[in-house]
Formats: structure tokens, sequence, C-alpha cells
């Protein structure tokens, strides 16, 4: 049963826009931007809310002076499906982002996250306004630059090019119509700076380093290749691993690193900075297999916020802490790799989000809404895990608990949650069609299987990543539902919610219809 608060009725009008007379109750928006008052009284941020607000038309903001959770109940009154929050990088820290994420969960009594949200921040206000202005029209992601081995040939990308984190030196190119990768073994060295840097500084202090057997400060210069691929492929989708931090990200194997300064992104190269090409178009950026990148870190000079400075990202997902585990991130993208076409890019993370509840639920309910442990600073997971372990109280803690629950809270989306950036539509890879009919107080959703249809391409085998199992059937409600339950007689193991349902083992077999009927409440 939905928890709808009386109280919410008779919020303060200074928190929301509320243009509506006493005796008439505020309609309930699909699209809701929050925003604090430090936004609104500066005059360039003032036109991002406005901007955004000419983008989706009959939105309604809402307004706080310290912390967004200070809107809760008007976003319970609401209820909406995507929430925007603007606000300017000097406020966004790991903090803001984790309590983001808890709060999408905290509109009603279920586990689930109730709305798709992302952040809307910038350099400044010009950049802010720009990711908002970019993202007006559904972009397909066409050309794909990877440091992730993952993405074999490429094949969902017309042109694509890779530096391999599972081979050292290795990296490869693939144009447009070709079927194969061609790939190469980098012979030219490039000397890695940073650890130049942190070499020399230790022997100038006569400290000895514990160093690995095979540190070298001498790297294949993958560095170069990075910036070449990115002029040369002009990517609408980056996606990276590896080492990264607030500041910079390494490519595989220490081998260079992208740095930033005012904004900029550079590379790092030993004989000065060199800046990347731009050409001006938008892109998307996921640094799923990367710590600490999507922290803003409360300051506009971090890596985040240049890269969508910079790079002129129109969306960018990362992680605010230290990854080791990564369903959160890893999920989000085989999600989305798996089902080309079918979801944008904040619709599949939210799924994967919503299928790590689920499996969390089952493995240890008293994790869902117990925040994490989170220390100040990094590198405190054995701390953390010893806290965790305790709480868990039920013998040895395994690992996927662990992970699952560090993982709940810690990854940011930037930019507009209802943006339609989406892959190319594949030959209907998975061979299968999903129509969903609504009528008073019953959901009928029917699957249909073609002939090519597998379970293991259901599951996922076209896109394997770290920590994530077999992936449930999957499906985003074209509108959201009013408390939707499977019928009386329906023995799916489901996940079911206003806005997604995710079947467990259906077994489906090729060239077979099959009916999942749900029911939901009347109308109000």
């Amino acid at each position: 049963m939905k928890k709808w608060l009386v109280a919410a009725l008779l919020f303060t009008c200074g928190f929301c826009d509320l243009s509506v007379k006493a005796h008439e109750l505020p309609k309930r928006p699909e699209y809701v931007i929050v925003t604090s008052y430090r936004v609104s009284n500066d005059a360039e941020w003032m036109d991002v809310i406005e901007a955004l607000k000419k983008k989706h038309k009959g939105a309604e903001v809402c307004y706080y002076k310290e912390s967004p959770r200070e809107v809760l109940p008007n976003l319970r009154w609401y209820y909406p499906r995507y929430v925007a929050f603007i606000e300017k990088p000097e406020q966004i820290g790991r903090d803001f982002i984790v309590d983001l994420n808890r709060m999408s969960r905290e509109i009603d009594d279920d586990i689930y996250a109730d709305y798709l949200w992302g952040v809307i921040t910038g350099y400044d206000a010009k950049a802010a306004l720009r990711l908002v202005n970019s993202t007006e029209q559904p972009k397909v992601l066409k050309n794909a630059l990877s440091t992730v081995s993952s993405f074999g040939d490429g094949l969902w990308f017309e042109r694509f090019a890779y530096i391999s984190d599972s081979r050292p030196g290795i990296c490869g190119e693939r144009e447009k119509g070709e079927a194969k990768i061609k790939e190469e073994t980098v012979t030219d060295s490039i000397d890695n700076r940073m650890f130049r840097d942190m070499v020399d500084k230790a022997e100038k202090e006569g400290k000895k380093l514990n160093l690995p057997k095979d540190f070298s400060v001498k790297k294949p210069n993958l560095l170069k290749r990075f910036c070449d691929f990115y002029a040369k492929y002009d990517p609408d989708l980056i996606v990276t691993a590896a080492h990264a931090t607030e500041k910079n990200l390494e490519m595989p194997y220490s081998a260079g690193n992208i740095m930033c300064k005012d904004g900029k992104l550079y590379a790092d190269f030993p004989d000065g900075p060199k800046d990347l090409v731009e050409s001006g178009k938008t892109r998307v950026y996921l640094p799923i297999g990367n710590c600490l990148i999507g922290n803003v870190n409360k300051t506009n000079n971090s890596m985040a916020i240049a890269f969508m400075n910079s790079a002129n990202l129109g969306m960018f997902i990362g992680y605010v802490v230290e990854t080791w585990y990564g369903r959160n991130g890893w999920g989000g993208l085989c999600y989305f790799m798996n089902n080309p076409g079918r979801y944008t890019i904040p619709e599949a993370f939210y799924l994967n989000q919503q299928d790590m509840l689920f499996q969390l639920r089952e493995m240890a309910p008293d994790f869902l809404r117990k925040p994490y442990p989170y220390k100040e600073g990094n590198m405190h997971l054995e701390q953390e895990y010893t806290e965790v372990a305790k709480a868990y109280g039920k013998g040895k803690m395994p690992i996927d608990v662990f992970g699952f629950y560090h993982d709940r809270d810690v990854l940011a989306l930037y930019g507009d949650p209802a943006w339609d950036v989406r892959l190319m539509e594949q030959a209907n890879p998975n061979d299968y069609e999903v129509k969903c009919k609504v009528k008073n107080e019953e959901c009928v959703i029917t699957v249909k299987t073609g002939p090519n249809y597998s379970e293991k391409r259901l599951e996922g085998s076209d896109f394997r990543s770290q920590h994530v199992g077999d992936l449930p059937f999957s499906y985003f409600f074209p509108k959201r539902l009013r408390n939707p339950r499977l019928a009386e007689g329906q023995n799916w193991k489901a996940a079911v919610d206003e806005n997604f349902l995710l079947v467990y083992k259906p077994n489906f077999e090729p060239n077979k219809e099959y009916t999942i009927i749900l029911r939901t409440d009347p109308a109000r």
C-alpha cells in the first residue's frame, strides 16, 4: 500500500512553484526540477532552470535552502517519474550523491526507486545551460572509444576503437562496414610522469617505495593512442576502466594520464600537456570501471566537471567512491549493451539498480535501508568490511552481500534523466517482442519470442562483466502504473513496481507467446 501523507497537501509554497488557487490541488507532473535558493538567486543559473522548464512542459520546480532532502514531502506529493537536481559544483560531493540515491527510494513504502534522477551542473552556468540544451533531441550512439576489453569487436557501433585492459599494449580499431577489429601491439613507450614525480620525490626525501616487481615508469604509449582515437573516431560514447581519481584518468596499466585544469581536459605527456581534440558534438561518458571519477568533490576543478565542460558531455555516469565490486556500474552497462535500442541509458541503469535491490533483499534484507558506513577519505574498505560484517551477524558474510551493499548508493548520473539516448537498434538480437495493454485495473504484458530467441542472450551472454550474473527479463513500462503487482494465479518470480517489471528465470522458449498479468489500483 502506498504511503500518501496528508501533510504533503499543506506544504509551504515557498518550497515549490505552485501556481494554483487555494481550493485547487496541484497536478502531479511527470517531471520535477529540484534546486537550491543559491541557484535561483543567481541570474545566470536561473537561466538553466528556465531552460529545463521550457524543455519539459508542465515541469514543477521545488526549492531547498541547504539540502535536497528538504523537498522530500513535495516529491511524495508530486510522485514524478523524473527528477532533475540543479546545483552548483561547489555543493556536490560524495554525500550529496549518496543521499540522492537514498531519497529516490523514500517516496513510498516499497524498496524500489520511484523515479529516475540526474544532476544538472557544470563548470559554470553557461556549461550547465549547454548540457540542458544539447540534449533536447534524441541521440543514437554510433561511434565509440573504450578502454574495456568486454566489447570485443564492438559490433554495436558503426565505428569503434579500443585500448585493452586485459592485454598490455594491445589496441585496435574497426571502421564502418568491417566485421573484425584490427589490432596492433604498441611498441613505442612513454614516461609516466605521475609515477616519475613520485619516484623522484621519494629519492629526494630518502624514502623507499614499495613498488611491484614489474613496476616501471616506462609504459607503452597508450596515451597517444587514446588521443589519436579520440580525434579520429570523434566518439559518441566513451567507456573506460582502470585507475582514476577526482583529478586524473589513467590509461590501462598506468600508461599515461588524462588530467584537468580550469574545466579543460588534457593529456599529460612528458614533454608537455596536450588538449584533446574536440569537434563540439554531444558525447556520453560511462567510466563504469573507474574509482572516484564521478565525484565532483565540491569543486569545479574535478574530472567530472572537466569532462562535462571540455568534452561537451550530455550524460556522465560514474562512481563517487572507490569501486572494487562494481555491480552498479557494470550491471547498468550490461543492461544497456544486452538490450541494444530497447532502453535509454538512464532506463538501463535504473533497471539494474532495481535488480540489485531485489537481490539484496533476498541476501540481506536488513541492508536495504540501512546507511552504508562510508568513512571520510579513501582506502577504508577493510575497516568498512569489519563494521558491515558485524552488522550482518549471520556468520561469515558473503562477498556479494558486502558488494551489493557497498554499491547501492554510490553511482552518480549527471544529465537529464529523461534524455532519449540509446544504442543503435540491432537485427533484433534477443528476438522477442513485448506489448503492453492497460485497461481499467489490469495490465497485460505479452512476450512473443521468435525462432532465434535464446535464453542465454536474454540473460546477458552477449556482454558479460564482473559480478553480474544472469539478467532477468526486463521491461520499462511506457507509462507509470498505479501500484502494480502480479495478478492472482501468476507464478512468475518477479520484481514489479510502478515503472518496471523484472522476471527471473522466465524459461521462455522460441516461437511462443507468454502473458504476464498485473493488477493495478483504480485511477484517482
